[in-house]
């Protein structure tokens, strides 16, 4: 399956519609900054004079009262969003359950090697997407970002997509047994998928990515839930349809560049196909990733293969970042709408 993990390379795109981004999301009203005006002499400075202390009487009274104000407000949105988070986790888990998992396993349950190597692939991958989301913010802080942007787009997206598929090839190629090199190329992987996914960090709101994250791994949490207590190999045959999904939106991503610009239903066709087929389609690949995790456990309890959850949670931070990236698009466009 390289070759089905090397299409899933969507944050690529993303750059080609940073300008038009960053205009919907530095568009704002401007604060405007006024000098004080200076005061005359006689009556009249001694009436402004006193309207001023009686405003600054007001601004002490009122400041004295805001900070109760904003912890109990803090207080309330912070329960009000765990509350939603939990709500949303929970209302996906259930419909999820209801429409892909009518038969669950009858075996027993999972065993306990399945279990372990199933944790530990999900240990690696929620490493992997810290790393990203460290090594972007890094790379927006020292303006690596911006310098990447100024450059040639199409040496960027082609280098960067080399480099990407040269240190996932070179990760799973290394023996587990090898922990350095193994871990080392890994790291560099991760690095290159940070690059793609930096833009995002610089230019969209921080609540918004973290609403997309929230969604993101409310998404993939129950999918992995589906996959992890289905039958054995249920999910397994979607494979070679779901390749043909992930080439079809790949083919949608380079409509931009192949149909002229005036044909606007077109290209909100493609578009359409971009986002809400793209997160159909790694919706899929997440729960055939999690069945694929325990039949290589099960492969390798008999001592088959060998167990190797890096290489395992590579095709997970994968899903992850093609769901999220799509989940910023699509929130984005909802909010540009309100405007």
């Amino acid at each position: 399956m390289s070759f089905t993990l090397s299409i899933r390379q969507g944050p690529a795109r993303l750059a080609q519609r940073l300008p038009e981004l960053s205009k919907c999301i530095l568009r704002g009203p401007m604060r405007s900054f006024h000098q004080s005006t200076k005061p005359t002499s006689g009556f009249f400075s001694s009436r402004i004079a006193t309207s001023a202390a009686t405003r600054n009487g007001f601004a002490r009274g009122a400041r004295s009262y805001h900070p109760q104000a904003a912890t109990q407000q803090a207080s309330g949105t912070g329960t009000r969003k765990l509350l939603v988070g939990g709500a949303i986790f929970g209302g996906t888990l259930v419909a999820i359950n209801m429409v892909f998992n009518r038969e669950t396993r009858d075996d027993g349950g999972m065993p306990v090697y399945e279990r372990d190597y199933l944790n530990n692939t999900f240990l690696h991958t929620g490493l992997g997407v810290g790393i990203i989301g460290l090594t972007a913010r890094q790379m927006v802080n020292t303006g690596f970002v911006y310098r990447l942007m100024v450059t040639n787009p199409w040496v960027v997206g082609i280098g960067g997509l080399a480099l990407s598929f040269a240190t996932m090839i070179g990760t799973r190629s290394i023996s587990p047994d090898n922990y350095i090199p193994k871990y080392a190329l890994w790291t560099a992987f991760n690095a290159t998928q940070a690059a793609f996914v930096a833009p995002l960090l610089a230019f969209v709101p921080g609540a918004l990515i973290a609403r997309a994250g929230l969604y993101t791994v409310a998404m993939m949490g129950a999918l992995s839930v589906v996959g992890a207590t289905a039958k054995q190999e249920k999910y397994l045959y979607i494979g070679g349809p779901l390749l043909a999904g992930a080439a079809i939106v790949a083919a949608s991503g380079f409509a931009p560049l192949l149909i002229p610009a005036t044909a606007v239903r077109t290209l909100a066709f493609t578009e359409n196909i971009w986002l809400y087929g793209g997160l159909a389609v790694f919706g899929g690949f997440t729960l055939y990733d999690v069945q694929k995790v325990l039949h290589h456990a099960r492969l390798a309890q008999a001592g088959i293969i060998k167990r190797d959850p890096v290489n395992e949670s590579i095709s997970l931070e994968l899903d992850f970042l093609n769901i999220f990236v799509r989940m910023v698009q699509i929130l984005m466009m909802n909010q540009s709408r309100r405007k």
